[in-house]
């Protein structure tokens, strides 16, 4: 089996803190069935209340592109858990003798064919692997916290991991939106955490000697370097303050600085004096801003810093064409295809996000077209004009939009659009949208679009061709005995008074 071909249904969660739970929620919003095993008596609502957060977050990532959830369930017993099993990713402490025993029990329960990744954050794959009878079938998948939100996931292998199922995993990973980071060679806590580490050890320095805060030392970085680092990383960032010689430049210009004693790399010794003065000055910069309320400011802010990053370049930049990447996956999941009685198929759904609000306390403006614009595309998408056919120099061009705002949408309110196709010929595709609230056939809202057939290349319309023509067909048919729908051919006019 190939990595492509790997599409587990049931993924298994052994340890449900906050990066299991993170996993857990990211897998059912993945539309996959997530199974966790923790005997903890808060694992239960730990993993509901990682989830609810999840599920707003991605709600506002991605309005109008999630697939139908899957589902959360969490087993009593380690058997009850692997059961059916497809994929098995263990998040348990980092207590080595702890995961040999439990990963131990896994390897003995599972077919030979599931993979078992682990979250370690710096325990080594090839000790983790040798007690298993399965060595090969076993690699470290770390992630990061939030993992329902934070994309980056390193993937390194032991010396008795198969190169398939690094693979699988990898292709797994990137399916349900992350970007694969592969550590070329095992080392003590990978890539990122020594990264990490790094600036962890030169921070407490600083603190224990008394030149900054924990709030100082988070605004030296805020306010500076991790703008930076959101999209550019540090190399590239380096690069660039090279100029147009780039990094041999930097190099040779600051590369002495490298000698001078300006670090101390090596971390302080961690007395009750400076646990206290660490945990103190936090506590201080908190304000008292509860843990909980930190969670949703974290999540609000990084929603909007990679959805921010998705409409750089033409393909959105660093984590914001992760996104992109991951979305065009599921472009046009709203449209099912499934034509209803009245002639409509459901081709967006959603929820109403905070940022959508405007000051009447409703959906503004902008945001209906945003809606039926996504809806647009995922009617195409279900006739075959989605992203590869867009590729190949083709496309539909809307030409001329009319709108009717006839109802309210408020914050939390779950919408859907069902679409019809009123007619077409042999370069112009006439449809209609009716945004609802789900449930309800009230209508909150209506847009009427003509779009024309176009040769992106040269400019100009072109005949559809005759395999869209044929998916367009049938959903003309459909409509053929019904009468138009309320609002088709409405025009803006103003009454005019004899």
């Amino acid at each position: 089996m190939s990595g492509q071909d790997f599409s587990p249904r049931r993924c298994v969660l052994i340890g449900g803190g906050v990066i299991g739970a993170g996993w857990a929620a990211r897998f059912v919003l993945n539309g996959l069935d997530a199974v966790l095993y923790d005997p903890s008596a808060q694992s239960r609502a730990r993993a509901q209340a990682i989830l609810d957060m999840a599920r707003a977050a991605w709600m506002r990532l991605l309005p109008g592109a999630l697939p139908a959830e899957g589902r959360l369930h969490l087993a009593t017993t380690l058997e009850e858990a692997l059961e059916g099993a497809d994929f098995v990713q263990e998040n348990l402490p980092e207590i080595e003798t702890l995961k040999f025993d439990v990963l131990a029990r896994i390897d003995a329960l599972l077919p030979p064919s599931v993979p078992i990744a682990s979250s370690t954050s710096g325990l080594l794959p090839t000790r983790l692997q040798a007690g298993l009878r399965h060595p090969e079938r076993f690699v470290v998948g770390h992630p990061f916290n939030p993992v329902y939100l934070l994309p980056l996931v390193e993937i390194c292998g032991g010396e008795q991991t198969s190169a398939e199922t690094r693979d699988k995993v990898a292709a797994f990973y990137t399916a349900i939106g992350m970007q694969v980071l592969h550590v070329r060679k095992e080392v003590d806590g990978f890539i990122a955490d020594r990264l990490l580490e790094a600036l962890w050890r030169e921070g407490l320095w600083l603190i224990e000697e008394g030149v900054a805060t924990t709030a100082e030392l988070d605004d030296a970085i805020r306010y500076g370097a991790g703008l930076r680092w959101a999209f550019m990383g540090t190399f590239l960032t380096y690069r660039l303050a090279g100029g147009d010689a780039g990094m041999k430049h930097f190099l040779a210009q600051f590369g002495p600085a490298l000698k001078l004693p300006w670090t101390k790399l090596v971390a302080p010794e961690l007395t009750d004096e400076l646990i206290e003065r660490v945990a103190s000055q936090s506590d201080t910069q908190a304000a008292g801003v509860s843990v909980r309320d930190l969670e949703s400011l974290r999540d609000e802010a990084l929603v909007k810093i990679i959805r921010t990053l998705a409409t750089v370049g033409p393909q959105g930049y660093a984590a914001g064409a992760t996104l992109n990447a991951f979305a065009a996956r599921h472009a046009g999941e709203g449209a099912d295809g499934s034509v209803a009685a009245d002639g409509t198929l459901t081709s967006w759904r959603g929820m109403v996000p905070l940022d959508w609000i405007d000051y009447n306390g409703h959906m503004t403006e902008h945001r209906y077209l945003q809606v039926f614009g996504e809806a647009t595309d995922h009617l195409l998408a279900a006739i075959g004009a989605g992203p590869d056919y867009v590729a190949t120099g083709h496309s539909f061009y809307t030409v001329e939009t009319h709108l009717r705002h006839l109802g309210q949408a408020h914050e939390g309110t779950a919408i859907m659009v069902r679409t019809r196709v009123l007619d077409a010929d042999g370069k112009r595709l006439h449809i209609f949208h009716t945004l609802t609230a789900v449930g309800d056939d009230t209508p909150l809202a209506t847009a009427e679009h003509m779009l024309i057939h176009v040769d992106a290349a040269q400019g100009r319309s072109a005949p559809i061709p005759d395999t869209l023509a044929s998916a367009i067909a049938t959903l003309c048919a459909a409509k053929e005995a019904l009468p138009p729908p309320e609002g088709a051919g409405r025009a803006i006019a103003m009454p005019r008074r004899s």
